[in-house]
């Protein structure tokens, strides 16, 4: 197979969060935007009434137009009003935050056994968030399905030199890397179907545990004889099972982000997830440690998403992040046109949960 050097994209300058990605809504959907209620910042799918969002749009417009802020013309008076009125706070809060560089190179694996949590739409939005706001990002997919690598538009068919390469040949994970179309700053080592067998052929392989961190190790120490500026984040999007792959990304990682989804069964997950990280942690990584918990798919409307909510806060207060992701249709939406919510709709609900995770992890470095 032939080997196809895949040349990181070099991109100049800071960009701060908040500020438009590299592809605006009027490019993804043009038809859309001659209607003025698309144009908004406020979130399609939190309202109920295209007749109430265009006269709410024209108000605040019109008052604006006088002086005064689009705070002082929010009407709370309404539960859609105060939905509104909190999101407008929450991006003001966002709008030109410049993110933290950690001190050095922060690995994240992003695992559940559970499938279905949003581990995928996790990997992909929050590290498009960092790299939007200028952050150097890679993400690793290790998943045969290879959902990560069709959200962030990388080719991964059969005939392309994937993560399975780096793991069973030995390639350089440089050989392997292709930056994202959509987003600058942000590059991905794609995944592709012949991972699926890839299980069974490490179990033959000398130090098969700890293959995928010194493939990361060695491309990291290229990327400095380069000239290339330094990784600030590598999130490695683990299969929903805890075999060799999902154990190489223990292995290569220092930090372990844990997406739960809110409701029951995803408690029961947890507990299992948690001795497997610390028989990890005891046998093959002992700086492994679970640092961030986010709370995904969250229904306000229901009783059971804040009772699972609340649990987990209690016995993890200080790895759950305080951002929420709720249910999103735009979120759901975005990977059938491989982009991430980010570039797809970044005036969504989903988008400013992903910003304020983005945010809430690179302030912890």
């Amino acid at each position: 197979m032939t080997i196809k050097d895949a040349p990181v994209k070099k991109v100049e300058g800071h960009r701060a969060l908040g500020n438009p990605p590299s592809v605006g809504l009027r490019e993804i959907q043009p038809g859309k935007f001659a209607d003025r209620v698309n144009t908004g910042v406020v979130p399609r799918e939190t309202l109920s009434a295209r007749g109430k969002t265009a006269n709410a749009v024209d108000t605040s417009t019109k008052k604006t137009a006088r002086g005064g802020s689009v705070m002082e013309t929010m009407d709370d008076s309404s539960p859609l009003g105060r939905e509104l009125a909190n999101e407008v706070k929450r991006r003001e809060k966002l709008l030109g935050k410049e993110l933290p560089k950690p001190r050095s190179t922060r690995i994240m694996t992003i695992s559940n056994q559970k499938g279905g949590v949003g581990k995928t739409t996790t990997t992909v939005n929050i590290a498009a968030a960092l790299a939007t706001a200028g952050l150097q990002v890679l993400v690793i997919d290790i998943d045969p399905q290879g959902n990560a690598s069709t959200a962030l538009n990388i080719d991964h068919h059969a005939e392309v030199d994937s993560i399975y390469d780096v793991l069973i040949d030995d390639v350089p994970l440089g050989d392997v890397v292709a930056p994202c179309p959509d987003v600058p700053n942000l590059i991905c080592a794609p995944a592709t179907i012949h991972l699926a067998g890839a299980e069974i052929e490490l179990v033959s392989l000398v130090a098969r545990e700890q293959r995928l961190r010194r493939a990361i190790d060695v491309y990291a120490k290229e990327r400095e004889e380069k000239g290339q500026p330094r990784l600030d984040f590598v999130f490695i999007d683990c299969p929903p099972s805890l075999g060799l792959l999902t154990v190489n990304a223990f292995v290569a990682a220092k930090e372990v982000l844990i997406p739960i989804q809110c409701e029951y069964y995803a408690l029961e997950g947890l507990s299992q997830l948690l001795k497997n990280i610390e028989m990890i942690q005891k046998h093959l990584n002992a700086d492994l440690a679970v640092s961030t918990i986010l709370l995904t798919m969250y229904d306000g409307r229901t009783n059971l998403a804040a009772q699972v909510a609340a649990e987990v806060r209690e016995h993890f207060p200080e790895q759950v992040l305080k951002a929420v992701v709720p249910r999103s249709v735009r979120i759901s939406e975005a990977p059938s046109y491989q982009q991430t919510v980010m570039t797809y709709d970044p005036s969504s609900s989903g988008a400013l949960s992903y910003q304020e995770a983005a945010a809430e992890i690179a302030s912890r470095s």
